[in-house]
């Protein structure tokens, strides 16, 4: 049936009768999901158990005429994946905000997902200056250009948001699925600068650990053999 991610411990999980269960609720019951003469008022509740962390994940959509617009997380409140917490708080906290609003406010979410940003080049990069603008200038030359561009097309997309155009009545809008690309960037730059570092390190420390348990055990077989 395929796989699905655990947002607590980030981890794949099968899907199986053992993982996943699903119910309809409607105005008149509570039922196992009709296949036909759906209900108008109906919604599927959505139940996943991660076998590797024990959590349970609950969502709720709405399968019936009436519904259709019904599309809620219940638990985690977001789609947001749990992120270590060597990642600076205040940019976790920015992230999963922007998640939980995507629906409800997409402009603000891209706000948010700028927020986030601004906060990453500053802790990652330790680049600060007067705005972020001149902050992602200056990342020119330490990443890959089409990153680069991207980074400051976000920039841009969350200005909509946070600033008001000089013509009141001009509306420049962002949608659900261009708001989420943005979350979607802040997870690939929450990967790529963050979680790499630390596997890396991890990585080299356990090598190095290795070696030196190797060479001790060299300098004692040697030793022992002279005696």
């Amino acid at each position: 049936m395929g796989g699905f991610q655990c947002p607590y411990c980030n981890r794949i999980m099968s899907i199986s009768n053992d993982t996943f269960r699903y119910y309809e609720s409607n105005f008149r019951n509570i039922s196992y999901p009709a296949k036909d003469n759906i209900e108008e008022s109906a919604i599927n509740i959505y139940f996943y158990k991660c076998p590797n962390c024990g959590e349970y994940i609950i969502n709720a959509k709405g399968i019936g005429s009436k519904v259709e617009d019904v599309d809620v997380p219940i638990r985690p409140l977001s789609a947001a994946k749990q992120y270590p917490e060597y990642i600076p708080k205040s940019i976790r906290q920015d992230y999963e905000e922007a998640c939980a609003i995507v629906k409800l406010s997409p402009k603000a979410s891209a706000t948010l997902s700028r927020r986030c940003l601004q906060g990453m080049i500053r802790d990652y990069w330790e680049i600060s200056e007067k705005n972020l603008y001149e902050e992602i200038n200056s990342l020119k030359g330490k990443i890959q250009p089409d990153l680069w561009e991207a980074i400051d097309s976000l920039r841009q997309l969350g200005n909509i948001g946070a600033h008001m155009e000089k013509d009141i009545n001009m509306i420049v809008d962002i949608d659900e699925d261009e708001a989420d690309n943005l979350i979607k960037l802040i997870e690939l730059l929450m990967k790529e600068w963050y979680i790499n570092r630390a596997e890396r390190t991890q990585l080299f420390a356990s090598i190095n650990k290795t070696n030196q348990n190797k060479q001790d055990e060299r300098k004692k077989t040697s030793t022992n053999s002279h005696n």
